[in-house]
């Protein structure tokens, strides 16, 4: 068999799984990882035998995306503002929607001297790394519960050599005291009655802690808002991504809360994404 011939057995088996749609798309990349070859490489040697040990190792990652698996675990990496992240099971995979948050913080942070800013939530450092990326005048902290996802966020900001500091806790404990510029964080916001329409691979396979936030998917909202509070400078800006539909209840949080310049910015499909307050004290 040639290695066309394995692409198009690739392609049309991965078309009977849950990604059909994507099914010649995902088939390259499976068999660019099982070859270890470049996609120039492959597009060179189309006709050459692709061998019994190739397909050996072809078969468990078909297996795996047969199974819902994201692409992005299945790889080892994801892209997020222009930046390559190491992805595994155990941090969320960083979505488009996200470049918003950090496109609304570089805005607000635009205008002051070495910013002090702090991302609560770090997961894969997606969001701290592009920031520190963006604006290498910044004092960029991240917050994150698990260990293991502090392990992978410090992973990618030495590979994309950004300067961080990465702390271990919960939502604000870890940096009491301190004081910032702006707070940003893409926070567990999904109601955990919605756990069965999310796509399988969201399901069965990204992080529940880094998704679900009870039965409103508004708990960590309630606890962040007021205490993110007491750690902005004066004039300081909460930024927060927020799901489809909480717009009106994230809002009403900020102003029980206290913040002014309350402001939203939709993503690409036209959904309120990120929600904006500002500290007057």
């Amino acid at each position: 068999m040639t290695l066309r011939e394995l692409l198009v057995r690739t392609e049309e088996a991965l078309a009977t799984g849950p990604h059909a749609e994507r099914s010649r798309l995902d088939a390259s990349t499976l068999l660019l990882i099982a070859l270890g070859k470049s996609r120039a490489w492959f597009l060179g040697h189309f006709g050459e035998e692709a061998g019994e040990e190739l397909e050996e190792t072809l078969a468990p990652l078909m297996a795996r995306r047969l199974r819902g698996e994201p692409i992005q675990y299945i790889t080892g990496q994801a892209e997020f503002y222009g930046l390559r992240f190491a992805v595994r099971p155990g941090v969320l995979i960083p979505r488009p929607e996200t470049e918003h948050l950090v496109e609304e913080a570089m805005r607000l942070a635009g205008g002051l001297n070495a910013p002090r800013i702090l991302d609560i939530g770090s997961g894969s450092g997606a969001i701290a790394v592009a920031l520190a990326h963006e604006l290498p005048e910044a004092m960029v902290t991240s917050v994150d519960i698990s260990p293991d996802a502090l392990a992978i966020a410090r992973e990618n900001a030495v590979a994309n050599e950004v300067r961080v500091r990465f702390v271990l806790g919960d939502l604000l404990g870890p940096v009491a005291g301190e004081r910032f510029d702006l707070i940003v964080s893409n926070p567990p916001y999904v109601p955990e009655g919605d756990r069965e329409s999310l796509a399988v691979e969201v399901r069965e396979h990204e992080p529940a802690l880094a998704l679900f936030a009870g039965a409103d998917g508004l708990v960590i909202y309630r606890r962040l808002i007021p205490e993110a509070r007491g750690h902005l400078a004066g004039g300081g800006w909460l930024l927060l991504e927020i799901g489809h539909g909480q717009q009106a209840a994230v809002e009403g949080l900020l102003e029980a809360a206290g913040y002014g310049g309350i402001h939203f910015l939709a993503d690409y499909q036209g959904i309120e994404r990120v929600a904006c307050g500002q500290s007057n004290s």
